[in-house]
């Protein structure tokens, strides 16, 4: 019984769209290592542990996100027999919904033993990032004003899933002085591009689910701007961040060309035509775990410039 709880808890979690905060935590950590190459008698080092604890927080959240997720469209009807994506364990009555939410407070509680550390390297400040990380987990579909049932998914994902995550790891690592404003500029130029790769996961999900959602009051993106449009938005997010590569450069130093880049942007080609070809169906599931794939090669591009 319990095996089987646990089965479905992994379901649940999403495994396909976790590397979408572990990138930007990558990201964030990418940030310190190549300015502490490039300083002369750096101040500061790259903190693997501070990282590992960093991953393993932000993935605990991302996973309560999920879990609440589950919980709160089965109450909210969202999720229906018309659903293309994976199944959901609380609409598909695997596990109550109070049992899928006691999970999702357990792995925010989980989130916040793991960044003990964290608060203990830096401070008050880690708390002030983490507290609104966990709320925002909730009121992703919670809440009075559930924000992905509003339009706002996108912008949820670019801010906690781009800005904070890869700040904040960067925050956890060296903390702030203000001889530090040029990596905060580079940490976030490159939490914009972690935001808006983690976008493409969300507007393939909600291209998917749109004619679903339409029916259930979910007005997602997708729902708003209609399918074609959509489609464009997810495009347009997925080549921005090649858009500004050369700005990137000028402010991250160490990067350059490497044949990641050349994998990165092969992937992103297939995902490209699967946006403009593949129906708004099941068959769009695959492009989910193309996306996560694709954002784990841009960041090791960056990371091996």
């Amino acid at each position: 019984m319990f095996a089987d709880s646990l089965r479905s808890i992994f379901l649940a979690a999403r495994p396909k769209t976790l590397p979408a905060g572990l990138v930007a935590v990558w990201a964030g950590f990418v940030v310190v290592a190549k300015f502490s190459a490039a300083l002369a008698n750096s101040p500061f080092a790259p903190d693997y542990r501070l990282a590992l604890f960093t991953a393993l927080s932000c993935a605990c959240i991302q996973i309560s996100c999920n879990l609440f997720n589950d919980a709160l469209d089965a109450g909210h009807h969202a999720d229906t027999e018309r659903r293309q994506g994976p199944l959901r364990i609380t609409a598909g009555g695997r596990m109550s919904p109070c049992a899928v939410k006691c999970w999702a407070l357990f792995f925010m509680l989980l989130a916040s033993l793991t960044a003990i550390p964290l608060i203990l390297a830096q401070g008050w400040g880690v708390i002030f990032i983490g507290v609104p990380c966990l709320l925002c987990a909730y009121l992703y579909t919670g809440g009075p004003f559930p924000l992905a049932y509003h339009g706002l998914g996108e912008l949820f994902v670019l801010l906690f899933f781009g800005l904070v995550a890869v700040v904040g790891t960067t925050f956890v690592q060296i903390g702030w002085q203000p001889g530090y404003a040029p990596i905060y500029a580079a940490a976030i130029m490159l939490g914009v591009i972690c935001g808006l790769l983690s976008c493409v996961l969300i507007e393939v999900n909600n291209i998917r689910d749109r004619a679903e959602d339409a029916t259930t009051g979910k007005r997602t993106l997708a729902v708003r701007l209609g399918d074609r449009r959509a489609r464009g938005l997810a495009m347009a997010f997925l080549v921005a961040p090649y858009a500004v590569t050369r700005q990137l450069s000028e402010v991250l130093p160490g990067l350059g060309w490497n044949w990641c880049w050349l994998a990165a942007l092969l992937v992103g080609g297939i995902i490209l035509h699967k946006l403009a070809t593949t129906p708004a169906d099941k068959r769009m599931n695959t492009l989910l775990g193309l996306s996560s794939l694709h954002m784990m090669l841009y960041m090791l591009s960056i990371t091996l410039g």
